[in-house]
């Protein structure tokens, strides 16, 4: 009986080395530590800039809009830049610009703390200002890096990696979004910990030293999924964008899904062939930008999952998330820190429930109906959000003015705002209650005085319904990745999901300014209101991709081929995954 399971045990032995030797597993790796290296880096910078700037918010203000700006204008051509050069370099490149870029700029943060009073009286204070203009700079070069790390290794290496398998490709993604979901919570808390124990310098020289230890093991693990997949060595020739447009046009026909499959491969054959080198003037070269920004956003426009992908972007456009904004309007109505950090920890729970719904609502219904499957079920749950607007202890008031701050601000000479301590912030992701101790009076009241308690019903609604609302909210993010991964061309996918972040932060730059158009807590039901709209608008969109691509079987649900999902191609579409 011993022998006879002897070699049972060796044989599950050998597939658990397998798995984890495997290209799928050290992608899974290597995301994992960039993604640590991010969010550590991002939540550090905003407190950086407040401490520095003598606890003001304008630098991380500033930064914030150079970032969005950035990568609104420049994503088309990174995007370009991705599909015109081979994937291991586009890889490593931007691997080596981004953590370089980080370690420079906390070498950089780490010599303004120490040398902060002597930088002031040089030159009037104007090598300071320089420190801070490079610090911004620096790191929004580190974002543009990202950017370009996320659309070649999420959008591009892993529909290699998973071939034509589309469930596995499914689980990929969703493993993918559950790295980011566990590292959105606890790379924050780590680095707030150490940075309220020891030091925001010893926060800058912990995060450099990760970055470059990180940058070498990732380094490593990408030249190891290259080599274990050889046909991430093989990518699609660029084609002319007179040809991509005459592509594009046919997803209005009625083109067999053969003849699509059928043009690609003869292009891929023939685009490989040798080009002569032509002159090119200075002209055409100073044009050639802003020809690649236009041809980008026609060729996005034209893609069959258009409406899909403007249907994710318009998400963007709402307050109802655990950003800054929501959890300062939560702190305004009493919930503590301890409560914030909680919340924030159910909701990465529920985002990772998301994932799963996504890859079984797909085995049972296919990926379109999973897309709207779980664009209801996002709005059913923020219809709670909608509700808890017009609940007792909501702040919103009609007739007070959303514009009343700025008028005052700009009229009556009021001062900005700034923060008392940027502890607080750090407290929002780090869970820490030691300095917002769960008091209902707001945070500048008097202590002797007693107001009277704010109801808790509102505020309460408002966090249930997005907290739930995050199961639909990801799993919808997952079928658009997948579709846009499934349904646009190997030689247009860089610049394809490039101008899709574009979108995106366009749509997120417009929330902040809706915020800074109306930020006092009486409009922010409003804006409740506004970003549910939204929302809506935007499954609207995706129901309208939806009906155009399965017609008169969209209610039908049936379980598809795993391996092949028919009904995930809309028509005219010209993928070979």
């Amino acid at each position: 009986m011993a022998r006879a399971a002897e070699p049972e045990r060796r044989r599950r032995g050998g597939s658990v080395i397998a798995y984890f030797t495997s290209a799928k597993f050290l992608l899974y790796l290597g995301h994992a530590l960039s993604t640590w290296g991010d969010r550590m880096w991002h939540f550090a910078v905003s407190v950086f800039l407040v401490e520095l700037y003598g606890n003001s918010l304008l630098l991380t203000a500033v930064y914030g809009l150079v970032v969005a700006g950035s990568v609104l204008l420049l994503g088309a051509l990174i995007g370009d830049w991705v599909d015109k050069n081979s994937r291991l370099k586009v890889a490593q490149t931007s691997l080596i610009v981004q953590n370089s870029s980080v370690i420079l700029c906390g070498v950089i943060l780490m010599i303004i703390f120490l040398f902060k009073t002597q930088l002031l009286t040089l030159y009037h204070g104007w090598l300071l200002t320089l420190c801070y203009i490079l610090v911004i700079t620096i790191a929004n070069i580190a974002n543009l890096a990202s950017t370009a790390t996320a659309i070649t290794i999420q959008r591009d290496w892993i529909v290699v990696v998973a071939g034509e398998d589309r469930s596995k490709l499914a689980d990929m993604n969703a493993t993918i979004r559950r790295i980011d979901q566990l590292t959105n919570i606890l790379a924050p808390m780590a680095v707030g910990q150490i940075m309220t124990f020891g030091s925001p310098m010893i926060g800058c020289g912990f995060i450099s030293g990760w970055n470059l230890m990180s940058m070498c093991v990732e380094y490593l693990l990408l030249w190891k999924v290259y080599q274990k997949t050889p046909t991430l060595a093989h990518k699609s020739a660029k084609v002319e964008a007179s040809e991509l447009k005459q592509l594009n046009a046919k997803k209005e026909s009625d083109m067999k899904p053969a003849e699509g499959v059928q043009l690609i491969i003869e292009k891929d054959v023939t685009g490989i062939e040798p080009q002569q080198e032509k002159e090119v003037s200075c002209a055409a070269r100073i044009a050639e930008p802003f020809i690649t920004f236009r041809d980008g956003w026609v060729a996005y426009y034209n893609q069959p999952v258009f409406l899909a992908g403007m249907g994710l972007a318009f998400l963007y456009m709402t307050v109802l998330g655990f950003d800054c904004i929501t959890t300062g309007y939560a702190y305004t109505q009493g919930l503590s820190g301890s409560v914030l950090s909680l919340l924030m920890g159910a909701s990465a729970v529920t985002g990772i429930m998301g994932t799963v719904a996504f890859t079984w609502l797909r085995r049972k219904c296919g990926l379109i109906r999973t897309g709207l499957i779980s664009g209801v079920a996002q709005f059913a749950c923020l219809i709670l959000c909608a509700i808890s607007v017009f609940m007792p202890g909501s702040p919103m008031d009609l007739t007070v003015s959303p514009f009343a701050d700025i008028s005052a601000r700009l009229f009556e000479n009021e001062p900005l705002p700034t923060i008392a301590s940027p502890e607080p912030e750090m407290i929002f992701a780090t869970g820490m209650p030691n300095l917002l101790n769960g008091s209902i009076a707001p945070a500048n009241s008097d202590p002797e005085m007693s107001p009277e308690p704010v109801p808790l019903i509102s505020v309460s609604l408002l966090f249930a319904g997005v907290i739930a609302a995050r199961v639909g909210l990801w799993s919808f993010d997952l079928t658009v990745t997948q579709l846009l991964q499934e349904n646009v061309i190997e030689s247009e996918r860089g610049i394809i999901n490039g101008v899709q972040n574009s979108m995106n932060y366009l749509l997120d730059l417009l929330h902040f300014i809706m915020v800074i158009l109306a930020p006092n807590p009486e409009a922010f039901g409003l804006l409740v209101l506004i970003s549910v709209s939204f929302v809506a608008m935007g499954h609207i969109m995706y129901f309208r991709f939806a009906q155009k691509s399965l017609g008169k079987q969209l209610f039908v649900c049936h379980t598809p081929d795993p391996k092949t999902a028919p009904d995930s191609s809309p028509p005219g579409n010209t993928s070979t995954v």
